[in-house]
């Protein structure tokens, strides 16, 4: 009879507690999760994080491989943006990003659909929305992080050079304009480096994530909007932040739109605890974290200090001083091209911007042209009073080899370079002159009695 009668109540302790049953989801929201499943997934390309694993990196090649050859064939044979596809170069705007966006929104559609129809009687996702939630907000998080930390050394937009402080304002495009306001202002760009690494970091902790998809949304919205509203050309790069940011909001829209818009308390969400099957998953989640962490906040934060302590060491010094340097003197094969002329090779003003670089006001294409400005490459032989002189491009890296010049510096205020361009033989003599720029002063009043 005792045992009988104690039989029930072991059972029901080793019976494990029922699980709650997950509702069904209406279709529409079936289908769209299948969609941008695929897409988000195509798109971010989660396995490019652990490429240091050894095996992954290998993979990630292949993966590579195929998807440019995916997307040349099918702008060749459907979508054709352009007879050549250009790569990313400096740009992320280029015809070919343009064509894998379109390859991506086809495969995604025709995956969705044949997903619909096979799996048509599936109730729901929710352990895969789970893992599409996390990809997406680590994809956030790593260059809410990558872009903020360097901006917060304000190494992204730098300080204008003594070339573009020379340049009409007029001759600059919108980009470049964008991106020297930011770079003049030492605390703006921190300030903005700031928000979007105090939305990484809070992205990093489930307790947080809702804050830090709004400070991240917030983020990329001015990103995105700087870029549409000055044509940088990272248009789909950041709107794609943009949107991954909204995508995860959008998921909670419930308690978003009862907590900010209805005024209402909202229960605490579950969406972002894992799902562990087993305990050892739980060890596995914690190592990948770690890994992920240290590679997208600790290894940023580590060369961003590396880079900001040898930016801040004293530079070696070359055999000019910087500066604005007007052309006295032009002569090629011997004839004087006297300043004024309409020759439009002649090089009417030289800055030395540092001991590596410099730019030429001339519209000879030998140099590289930006911004009707001739910049170049150089590196001294103090010894042999020589300078190695290239052509200048950061996008994409051009080391063109241009010349070697002879020159001689009889004072601090005059330089003298001879060398042969394009068989011609070239004498330049240079004066440093004063050029005073406002713009490097310290512009800031608490008192303004005018508007200046």
């Amino acid at each position: 009879m005792a045992a009988t009668a104690i039989a029930p109540d072991a059972a029901a302790i080793v019976r494990p507690a029922p699980q709650p049953t997950a509702s069904p989801w209406p279709l529409w929201q079936r289908v769209l999760f299948r969609f941008f499943f695929v897409y988000l997934l195509l798109q971010i390309a989660p396995w490019y994080w652990f490429s240091d694993i050894p095996g992954v990196s290998f993979f990630g090649r292949m993966y590579g491989q195929a998807v440019d050859w995916a997307v040349k064939l099918s702008n060749a044979r459907l979508f054709h943006v352009r007879e050549t596809l250009v790569p990313v170069n400096g740009s992320g705007d280029t015809s070919l990003p343009w064509t894998q966006l379109w390859l991506y929104l086809s495969l995604a559609a025709i995956a969705c659909l044949v997903w619909s129809v096979l799996d048509r009687k599936r109730a729901g996702y929710d352990r895969m929305l789970y893992w599409l939630r996390t990809i997406v907000r680590y994809y956030l998080a790593t260059f809410a992080l990558s872009y903020g930390i360097i901006k917060i050394f304000a190494f992204q937009m730098p300080f204008p050079t003594l070339s573009q402080l020379a340049t009409p304002l007029g001759d600059l495009l919108p980009m470049r304009f964008s991106w020297l306001f930011i770079g003049y202002s030492f605390p703006y760009q921190v300030f903005s480096g700031l928000m979007e690494t105090t939305a990484g970091l809070l992205l990093l902790y489930r307790r947080t994530i809702t804050a830090g998809l709004f400070a991240a949304m917030g983020a990329f919205l001015n990103v995105v909007m700087i870029n549409l509203s000055y044509d940088v050309p990272v248009k789909l790069f950041a709107s794609h932040l943009l949107f991954g940011s909204v995508f995860l909001i959008a998921l909670d829209y419930k308690r978003v739109l009862g907590f900010m818009v209805l005024n209402r308390s909202v229960p605490p969400t579950d969406a972002w605890v894992p799902r562990y099957g087993q305990p050892w998953h739980r060890w596995l989640a914690v190592a990948v974290k770690i890994f992920i962490v240290y590679n997208i906040l600790w290894m940023p934060l580590k060369s961003g200090w590396s880079r900001y302590q040898a930016m801040k060491a004293p530079a070696a010094p070359g055999p000019f001083r910087s500066g604005f340097y007007e052309v006295r003197q032009y002569v090629v094969n011997g004839d004087t091209i006297p300043a004024g002329t309409s020759d439009t090779l002649r090089w009417k003003d030289v800055i030395i911007d540092n001991a590596l670089a410099g730019s030429v006001n001339t519209r000879d294409g030998v140099f590289w042209q930006r911004y009707r400005r001739g910049y170049f490459r150089y590196k001294p032989d103090t010894a042999q009073k020589t300078m190695t002189v290239w052509k200048i491009s950061t996008i994409p890296r051009d080391s063109t080899f241009l010349f070697t010049m002879r020159y001689d510096v009889p004072d601090t205020s005059v330089i003298r370079w001879h060398t042969k361009i394009r068989d011609d033989s070239v004498h330049v003599e240079l004066v440093r002159v004063p050029r005073h720029f406002q713009l490097t002063e310290r512009q800031f009043h608490w008192v303004s009695e005018y508007n200046r």
